[in-house]
């Protein structure tokens, strides 16, 4: 029961991108009175969406990776991925291109073909993938039983048979880099980029990300490489459907200016601590009001929610915190409406440049590195909804430094200098990778998003496009937890806290909030509900009173 209107609990989820929208569905479902808030008029944060002459854009998460994720999130709001999504299989899943190789190197839905094409590069390299996707669905599996489902508030989980007799791999794999991970059983410089790249993905690099990551080869090398119809923006609409049939009242154009406390009870040996109790906000027509809450869940970045509404002594992650961590990369993001089709391309295309260690020391440094590694999505190859017939969808990304000083983006090259050079930069690279030299002649429509945009627009600490990097001090239980030790009632979700970043991620620190709400401290996901019996035909039914019938029948002559 509420301790603000004596009836139902009620909450107020900060912020509408993946981790809000499951966050207040998930509460809603579990019978709290929700108000989200999003300060932007469009919700689904970094996965939002863009549209220009017959072409729609997802201007952020293009990978549906860790499905079984995705299924157990719908379930627990009593549907199914395969009820809410069309989901497509990509294969090749992903095709890479590496500098001053020419031909690219196709990442398949199938390990034994994977195999295969490893072996070709580098003879051996097929038995010693199998033994790396062994051990990686092995650490996998860990992952998702011990790790990923954990707010780390106890030791419990940790103590079982299983994790002790693997805690010495479980150690090496949290300190050893993965570049050196991989370099032990790989010499083909082509390899270990492609076994590297999950680094990426957790916004870090190979040299510093734990080698516990390799887990992520589980999934795109095995045939894991999915994409849901109507792209992106499809996945957010469907939670926010199911968000809104739970009962949740989501405000938009509305920002978060405050969150408000108040004085609870006292503790044991007589410490006070507040008590979060509503979020003040500034409406669409410019006025303030207050939303009273019983719970307050911060889903925007943790370190604009926790300077920015909080005053200092009531801060867990102060600036000071924050000055000691380290960023992901930031992104030059650019959107192309092209011309003609692009079959050299596939649905994921990577292009590696040679000196992959100098593109990781630039970034680290605040240098935009030339040439840089850049992804490009294709989805006009899987999904025609996404561009005008005869022509093609494209979205290329380029890591650059978290640096809102790039600048920003713009419509046809008018953003700023320093994004718009590295847009040209990267049409160039494509263009000769590929094997597209008309390419640039055939873009139609053309958007760049700098850094400021990630900073200005998404709030995003220091412009980073994805949150602060999976180095071994940001990962697992050495990542910021969802929540407040200073203020009761106040919990996070989001690419900033546990378990990190991506989509899947996002859902897991959601239903991690719940968790908490449940009092429940196992490692395991929240068990999900019955399944609802199918309703029966009249001819189902007709036939079941037909066998009632027949068998009293029988018991009358037995009588």
């Amino acid at each position: 029961m509420s301790a603000v209107s004596g009836t139902r609990r009620t909450a107020v989820v900060i912020g509408g991108g993946i981790s809000g929208l499951a966050s207040a569905a998930l509460l809603a479902r579990d019978g709290f009175s929700v108000d989200l808030v999003e300060a932007r008029e469009q919700l689904g944060g970094r996965a939002g969406s863009w549209e220009r002459d017959g072409f729609r854009f997802d201007t952020g998460p293009s990978w549906y990776l860790m499905p079984e994720v995705f299924d157990h999130f719908f379930r627990l709001l009593g549907t199914s991925a395969a009820e809410q999504l069309d989901l497509q299989g990509l294969d090749p899943g992903y095709r890479v291109f590496f500098e001053g190789h020419g031909d690219p190197l196709d990442i398949r839905a199938s390990a034994a073909r994977n195999a295969d094409a490893f072996e070709e590069i580098e003879p051996g390299a097929g038995l010693q993938l199998a033994k790396h996707l062994d051990s990686a669905a092995r650490t996998y599996d860990v992952a998702l039983e011990r790790f990923l489902y954990t707010s780390f508030t106890s030791l419990r989980p940790f103590l079982s048979a299983r994790v002790a007799l693997q805690a010495p791999r479980l150690l090496q794999l949290l300190t050893e880099p993965l570049e050196r991970f991989v370099a032990r059983r790989f010499r083909d410089p082509q390899l270990r980029q492609v076994l590297g790249y999950p680094a990426v993905f957790l916004g870090s690099s190979p040299d510093r990300t734990p080698s516990m990551y390799h887990l992520m080869s589980a999934l795109d090398l095995t045939g894991g490489v999915k994409y849901p119809q109507g792209g992106f923006t499809h996945l957010i609409g469907a939670i926010t459907d199911l968000a809104a049939r739970e009962g949740v009242q989501m405000h938009t154009s509305t920002r978060a200016t405050r969150i408000l406390t108040t004085a609870d009870a006292a503790r044991p040996g007589g410490r006070r601590r507040p008590r979060a109790s509503g979020v003040q906000v500034q409406g669409p027509d410019g006025r303030t009001r207050t939303l009273p809450a019983d719970v307050v869940v911060a889903t925007a970045d943790l370190h604009r929610v926790e300077t920015t509404l909080l005053p200092r002594d009531l801060q867990t992650f102060p600036d000071s915190w924050w000055r000691r961590r380290t960023p992901g990369p930031g992104a030059v993001l650019v959107m192309l409406g092209v011309e003609g089709e692009l079959p050299q391309l596939a649905h994921h295309t990577l292009l590696f440049t040679r000196d992959w260690h100098e593109n990781f020391s630039a970034l680290r440094e605040g240098r935009v590195p030339s040439p840089a590694s850049t992804y490009v999505c294709r989805p006009s190859a899987t999904d025609p909804s996404v561009a005008p017939a005869g022509h093609e969808n494209l979205f290329v990304l380029v890591p650059v430094p978290a640096d809102p000083g790039l600048g920003r983006g713009g419509l046809d090259g008018a953003g700023s200098a320093a994004v718009e050079r590295v847009a040209d930069e990267a049409i160039t690279m494509l263009a000769e990778q590929a094997g597209i030299p008309d390419l640039a002649s055939r873009i139609v429509v053309r958007r760049t998003v700098g850094p400021a945009e990630f900073s200005e627009d998404l709030g995003a600490w220091q412009g980073s496009m994805l949150g602060p990097a999976h180095t071994l001090r940001q990962s697992a239980f050495f990542r910021a937890g969802n929540a407040s030790k200073k203020v009761d009632s106040l919990l996070y979700a989001g690419s900033s806290t546990i378990p990190g970043i991506g989509l899947p991620m996002c859902l897991i620190s959601a239903e991690l909030v719940a968790k908490r709400l449940r009092g429940d401290r196992s490692a395991s996901p929240l068990p999900e509900p019955e399944p609802e019996p199918e309703p029966k035909s009249e001819s189902e039914s007709e036939s079941e009173s037909e066998s009632e019938s027949e068998s009293e029948s029988a018991e009358e002559v037995i009588a």
